[in-house]
This record gives structure tokens, sequence and C-alpha cells, in this order.
């Protein structure tokens, strides 16, 4: 049996997703950027647009040939046969992603008196508003939550262009709430309907065998029986 380990062939272009990280070598460097080797069939760009600097400093300055860096995939180009790279970490959540309704976990950052700033892997941390962080009276955030907490928010509002997050823990709260409220409803109405089920069963065993004016009686004493359990159902439902 051969100890030979089978090497790992190169990814495709079709199989790079956008923010895949790689291990990349400079290999040559141009008045716009790096040509880098991430281990695919060919070469990939580093554009000086994708290299964190000052505005004084040049290629250079900044990657050298032989040089290994940490690279992301920023872009994808198929019909060019081209795969972008950048050295500024992707965010874990984009824009795009942030929608409101969505739900997001997140770190308290920031405690204000008007309300909390929860970090969610975006841009910027969005706020949870003092009056959206309970379903309860909350008189300061610091009753409530304090610096590193992990929460659970959900967004009810953005706006891109001021790069604003408006989000609630309150309204997760109340979405539980709810929940287990209709939990109990089910619970209940089907303890209502077992009761039903054993009182039909009872009153068929016990029901008096025999035609005409007992038969009468029968049908007399079912549906009263009938009309007491639909009261007793009505009132329990409440």
């Amino acid at each position: 049996m051969s100890d030979e380990i089978t090497p790992t062939p190169a990814p495709t272009l079709g199989e790079l997703k956008r923010k895949q990280q790689f291990t990349g070598t400079v290999k040559k460097v141009t008045p716009f950027g790096a040509i880098m080797d991430i281990g695919l069939d060919k070469p990939a760009l580093l554009h000086i647009t994708q290299i964190p600097h000052e505005k004084e400093q040049s290629i250079n300055d900044l990657v050298q040939e032989g040089q290994e860096l940490i690279v992301w995939v920023h872009r994808v180009q198929p019909e060019k046969n081209l795969v972008e790279l950048t050295l500024n970490k992707p965010l874990a959540v984009e824009w795009g992603d942030i929608k409101e309704g969505s739900q997001f976990a997140g770190k308290v950052v920031r405690i204000e008196r008007y309300g909390v700033f929860v970090d969610i892997g975006a841009e910027r941390p969005g706020l949870v508003h003092i009056r959206d962080l309970s379903v309860d009276y909350v008189k300061h955030p610091s009753e409530v939550v304090k610096d590193g907490d992990e929460v659970q928010v959900k967004i009810t509002a953005v706006n891109r262009k001021k790069k604003q997050i408006d989000m609630s823990i309150k309204a997760l709260q109340e979405t539980e709430m709810k929940a287990s409220a209709d939990e109990e409803a089910e619970a209940e109405i089907a303890t209502a309907t077992a009761m039903e089920f054993a009182l039909r069963q009872a009153m068929k065993k016990n029901a008096p065998a025999g035609k005409g004016k007992g038969n009468r009686n029968k049908k007399g004493s079912n549906s009263i029986a009938e009309d007491f359990f639909a009261r007793t159902l009505a009132q329990h439902r409440k």
C-alpha cells in the first residue's frame, strides 16, 4: 500500500465563491496591482484599490514579489476568465443581506441612555431603541443588557443611504409570547376534544336499551347531556 498523498486538485473558476479565503503568493507587481498565485490554473488579480494604503504610497510600498498574503475573492468574472482578489476582509453581513423583518445574532457594543448598539457583523452596529428593548418598561438600558451581551434582534428599518439600522429585541419577545399562547390554546382545545370523546363514549355505554317511550327518554337524556357538555366546552375555551 502506497503512502503517497494524492494532491488536492486546484479549484476551478466555477467553484470559487465571493468572500472565499486563500493564502496566495505575489508573482508579479505592476503599477495597477499584483498578480497572485492562489492555487488556480491561472494567476489572480489583486488590484491596488483592494489594498489598504495611504494616498502617497505606491504599489511597491505595499507588496513585493514572493510575499505571501491572506486574500479573499472579491469578484469572479468567468466571461473574462478573471478572478479579482482583495486584502479587505469581507463583512460577515452585507447591506443587501439586511432586510426589514430579518433576524440576526449580535453583540452589544455600546450602551446609551436612549438605547443600545448591537454589532451583527455589518459595516456598522445597529440601534435598539430603549422602547424596543423589552416588552416590560425599561427605565435605563443597563437594566436589561450590558456590554458584550449576545442578543437576538429583529430588523425593523434600514436606511442604506444614511447607513442606519434599526433593531428590536421586544419584537422577538412578542413573537415568542404569541407562539406560547397559541400552543396553550391548542393544548386546551386538544384536552377539550378528549373530554368530549370520553363523554360521548360514556353516554353510549350507559344509554338504556328498549324502544318506544324508552327511546324517547334516551334521546332527551342525550340532548341534555350534550347541551351541558357544549356549555362546559365553551366556558373551558374562553
